[in-house]
């Protein structure tokens, strides 16, 4: 039974739909030496080759879905490789046979904090759709003196140059001067969208930390730099969740 391109090379695990579509929409991926277009579909006994490079598929079914929770640090990449050389995320994670891990969004260089990452691309892919609107929660210290009627036009909304965005929840965690924290909620992942927001009402992020995406949080216990994988029963219930 043939299947759309992105979804079985999700499926394999080498990367998300969306950045598979990506690929093929480049011209990157070939299906039988044949260049794909968006919408073609193929079987798992096709030879399809990602620039030029044959990969190796692997039924979903007979692949076991894995979720790490790394705990990010400031100055790592969420890429493979730098081409300024910086270190990524992906250079302290465990080795993995027969598939790749998916980093499930990204953090810039200097937010730290919870990263969300496995060999599932339909999993990925889900949890990282806008029409799932799952809600990432920040921990944010900001420069300078918050009045009420900053936060309600934070939750409000605020044009951006990509479009309205807000805070759908703030919450005073206290503190003062430079170094008072709030609690943010957003339900997008869109580029810096939690720093750019804080600027368009004249305020500068002095530390950003992911602490939560959607029903994880980020381990008390878990020190940057280090990871833990999540559970079978943790996996189905993530399953579950974005499936709801």
């Amino acid at each position: 039974m043939s299947e759309k391109i992105q979804k079985v090379l999700a499926n394999a695990g080498l990367s998300s739909r969306r950045q598979i579509e990506a690929w093929i929409q480049a011209g990157r991926v070939t299906v039988n030496g044949r260049i794909a277009t968006i919408g073609d579909r193929m079987t798992y006994h096709d030879t399809v080759c990602v620039d030029g490079r044959e990969i190796k598929l692997i039924k979903s079914k007979n692949q076991k879905s894995r979720v790490l929770l790394y705990h990010k640090p400031e100055g790592e990449m969420c890429t493979r490789n730098d081409p300024e050389g910086r270190p990524t995320i992906f250079e302290r994670l465990p080795i993995i046979r027969n598939s790749r891990w998916i980093c499930v969004g990204r953090l810039d260089f200097n937010t730290s904090g919870l990263l969300l990452i496995t060999n599932d691309g339909e999993l990925a892919n889900r949890l990282m759709h806008p029409k799932s609107e799952i809600e990432r929660e920040y921990a944010v210290r900001v420069r300078g003196e918050v009045t009420p009627e900053i936060l309600t036009k934070l939750q409000k909304g605020l044009p951006l140059e990509d479009g309205i965005a807000r805070f759908h929840q703030i919450v005073d965690a206290g503190g003062s001067g430079s170094n008072h924290w709030y609690h943010v909620v957003v339900k997008e992942g869109r580029n810096r969208l939690v720093r750019r927001l804080w600027e368009a009402v004249g305020f500068t992020v002095s530390r950003l930390i992911r602490i939560r995406f959607g029903i994880v949080y980020l381990p008390s216990g878990l020190r940057r730099g280090q990871h833990v994988e999540l559970a079978e029963n943790e996996v189905a219930d993530l399953e579950s969740f974005v499936k709801s």
